[in-house]
């Protein structure tokens, strides 16, 4: 057998479980009263009140959790690490279905969705067998502004204005502490080391990178090739610089995960903050905005 299949044979692969699945049911369509909701894919009716909701992203999974619904299942960056302690105990014992990049159509069905939310730019060619198991709401792309993605979340859930009110409580902070540190000419990087080969320095169009400019910090310019990343090699690492350097680790707290080419250049990084990925990169949403900003104000605040 092949060492990995790709989403349209696992698709192939789980048909016989999904038919069992849906079996059990007349159709996926809810019950009782719903509410159209415009995406990727047109228009869907989704339940009102969706009870047990399935998520293929993790701005997805971090905007039900902020709003008060902990979804039956969620995708995941991995499987190894799960989902992400930052989202708090109650999120700890949400099933997992898959990773982002490869969700499982038989996990998601044993969960018996009523609303399932995915992305068009991951998700496409699964669209069909979802909507088949339950209404399916898709985003775009998980590289649209983050808000505009809660805010369509937000909708899908039945919960607009709580949505609103979140980004809104995000902006807020994001302004006050801009007032508070007077941050305009400082310059800030982000750098994400993937391998000893590669590392990624993170732009304004990024989650982690809009949320320093929402501050008041600035994010040097140069050519973002249409990404909201770009890789250099470690010998390009003083493209990096600037007054403040913060590196992503899985462990902030041992200093000895900062990349071998920051450690090198002292005089270029004399004081680079390591931050936590599992918020900084990976927690898009109103739960990791306010995370990124409780790292910002007490770095902020010791200089």
């Amino acid at each position: 057998m092949p060492r990995a299949l790709s989403l349209a044979a696992a698709a192939a692969l789980a048909a016989l479980a999904l038919t069992a699945c849906a079996g059990e049911k007349d159709d996926a369509g809810p019950a009782g009263p719903v509410h159209d909701v415009t995406h990727a894919r047109g228009t869907t009716a989704v339940p009102e009140q969706p009870k047990r909701v399935v998520v293929l992203e993790p701005v997805q999974l971090d905007t039900a959790v902020a709003l008060g619904i902990t979804p039956v299942g969620t995708a995941v960056a991995s499987e190894e690490t799960g989902v992400p302690s930052y989202l708090g105990p109650d999120a700890a014992d949400i099933a997992t279905v898959g990773t982002v990049t490869e969700p499982s159509l038989e996990k998601i069905a044993e969960e018996k969705p009523d609303l399932i939310l995915g992305t068009e730019s991951r998700h496409s060619d699964l669209y069909d067998q979802l909507s088949d198991i339950a209404p399916t709401v898709f985003m775009a792309t998980q590289e649209d502004p983050w808000q505009d993605n809660v805010a369509l979340v937000g909708e899908a859930l039945g919960k607009p204005g709580e949505a609103t009110s979140l980004l809104k409580a995000y902006d807020d902070r994001c302004a006050a502490i801009a007032e508070e540190h007077q941050l305009a000419g400082t310059t800030a990087q982000l750098v994400r080391p993937r391998d000893e080969a590669v590392l990624s320095i993170y732009g304004p169009t990024s989650f982690a990178g809009s949320t320093l400019e929402c501050v008041g910090l600035t994010i040097p310019e140069r050519d973002w090739e249409g990404s909201i990343s770009v890789d250099i090699s470690p010998e390009r690492i003083l493209e990096a610089r600037g007054d403040l350097l913060f590196v992503t680790s899985s462990d902030p707290a041992d200093a000895g995960t900062l990349p071998k080419p920051i450690k090198d250049n002292p005089k270029a990084f004399p004081a680079p903050h390591l931050v936590d990925f599992s918020y900084w990169i990976a927690g898009v949403g109103p739960l990791g905005g306010q995370a990124v900003l409780d790292d910002l104000e007490e770095i902020l605040s010791a200089r």
